[in-house]
C-alpha cells in the first residue's frame, strides 16, 4: 500500500475513492467482495501504479474477474504491508527474547563477580583465621555462594536452551512468511512478485560474470474459451497441471513462476537458447500428449496445448525489455496458429 492512499484512506478522500471503486467495479460487473474492494481501491487511488496496469490489461483481454484471480493480484500486489506488519511482529518477538536472554546473562554475570569477591574475601579471612570455628563459618559461607552459583547458572543454562528453540521457531516463522509472500496459492510456483526479483537478479549476475541468460514466456492456449465452457475450478485444475509439468523442467538453477493468469515465465541462467528451446518443446510435447478428464464428473476434456516465446538476453538489457522481447516472440507463436515455440532473435532477423 503507498503512503499515499494509505492517508487517504484515513481521511475524507475515503469516501470518493470507495464510490470510484464501487462504480468501477459495477461497470465491469465486479462483485464487491472484501478483495475486489481492496484492489479496486487501490487501483482507483493510483490509477498509474502496477495494480491498476494489470487490472486495465485483464480488462482488455476479456478475462473473467474470478476470486481466484483476485487472491492471486492480492498476493502480488497487495502482500506488502502485511507482509512488513508480518515480520514486525516476528521482530518484536525476537528482540523481547534476545533482550531476556540479555538479562539473564548480566544477572549471572553479576552472580559470578559476587562470587569472585566472596572467594577473595574468604582467601584473606582464612589466611587470618587461627581457631577452627572460624574456618568452619567460612566454609560454610563459600558452600552456601557455591550452591547459589550452581542454581543459577543451571537457571541460566535453561534459560538460553528455551530460548534456542524460541529463536530457531521465530526464524523458521520468519521463512514461512517469506515463502507464503513469494508463493503463487494454485500453483505453489513463485508469483509474479518473486519473478520480478529473480529476473533483476539474474540480469544483475549474468552482466557481471558475462554469462548467458534466457527467458520463456508460456501461455496456454484458448484458455478463456475452456474457462467459459467447463467453469473456473476446472480451469484450475487445467493451470495446476501445466505448472507441475513447466516446475518439472524449472528446477534450480533455473526458475519457474506464474506470471499471471494462465501465463508462465521459466529463467534459464548461464543457459543459452538451444537448450532453452529444447526443453521448451519437451514442455509443448508433454502437455499436449495427456487427455484431461474433469475430476468431479471425470468427463473427458479433451487436450490441451500451450504456445512459448523465448528471448536471449542481450548484454546490458534491462529486465523490462528482455520481457517485452519474450512476450513478443510468445505472441508470434499464437500468430502462428498456437501449439508452438518461437525465438524472439530469428523474428527480428526475418523483420
Amino acid at each position: 500500500m503507498t503512503v499515499g492512499i494509505e492517508v487517504k484512506l484515513r481521511g475524507p478522500d475515503a469516501y470518493i475513492l470507495a464510490r470510484k471503486a464501487l462504480s468501477a467495479m459495477e461497470q465491469h460487473q465486479i462483485w464487491p467482495t472484501a478483495v475486489n474492494f481492496e484492489l479496486w481501491t487501490h487501483c482507483v487511488g493510483d490509477p498509474d501504479g502496477e495494480l491498476a496496469r494489470e487490472i486495465t490489461r485483464i480488462i482488455s483481454t476479456g478475462e473473467a474477474f474470478t476470486d481466484n484471480l483476485s487472491d492471486e493480484l492480492a498476493a502480488v500486489y497487495l502482500p506488502k504491508a502485511r507482509l512488513n506488519e508480518q515480520i514486525r511482529d516476528a521482530g518484536d518477538a525476537l528482540t523481547k527474547e534476545l533482550a531476556s536472554v540479555s538479562q539473564a546473562i548480566e544477572t549471572a554475570q553479576k552472580s559470578s563477580v559476587a562470587y569472585g569477591q566472596t572467594l577473595a574475601t574468604a582467601s584473606k579471612s582464612l589466611s587470618e583465621q587461627d581457631d577452627v570455628t572460624g574456618v568452619r563459618s567460612m566454609i560454610d559461607t563459600l558452600a552456601t555462594a557455591t550452591k547459589r552459583v550452581q542454581k543459577e547458572n543451571k537457571s541460566l543454562e535453561k534459560r538460553l536452551s528455551d530460548s534456542t528453540a524460541e529463536v530457531a521457531r521465530l526464524r523458521d516463522h520468519l521463512e514461512q512468511v517469506r515463502r507464503d509472500a513469494t508463493t503463487d496459492g494454485l500453483t505453489n510456483l513463485a508469483n509474479r512478485k518473486a519473478f520480478d526479483e529473480e529476473l533483476e537478479r539474474a540480469c544483475a549476475e549474468a552482466d557481471a560474470k558475462g554469462e548467458s541468460l534466457a527467458l520463456a514466456v508460456i501461455d496456454i492456449d484458448h484458455f478463456k474459451n475452456f474457462n467459459d465452457t467447463w467453469g473456473h475450478q476446472t480451469g484450475d485444475q487445467v493451470i495446476r497441471y501445466v505448472a507441475s509439468v513447466i516446475g518439472g523442467r524449472g528446477a534450480s538453477p533455473r526458475f519457474a513462476a506464474r506470471y499471471g493468469g494462465e501465463e508462465f515465465a521459466l529463467i534459464f541462467p548461464r543457459e543459452g537458447g538451444d537448450i532453452a528451446i529444447a526443453t521448451l518443446e519437451d514442455i509443448r510435447e508433454e502437455v499436449s500428449s495427456r487427455m484431461l478428464k474433469r475430476r468431479s464428473t471425470d468427463e473427458d476434456l479433451g487436450t490441451i496445448t500451450v504456445s512459448a516465446g523465448l528471448a536471449e538476453r542481450l548484454p546490458g538489457e534491462s529486465a523490462h525489455n528482455f520481457v517485452e522481447r519474450a512476450d513478443g516472440a510468445l505472441y508470434a507463436s499464437k500468430r502462428g496458429g498456437r501449439n508452438r515455440v518461437s525465438r524472439a532473435e530469428r523474428i527480428a532477423a526475418a523483420a
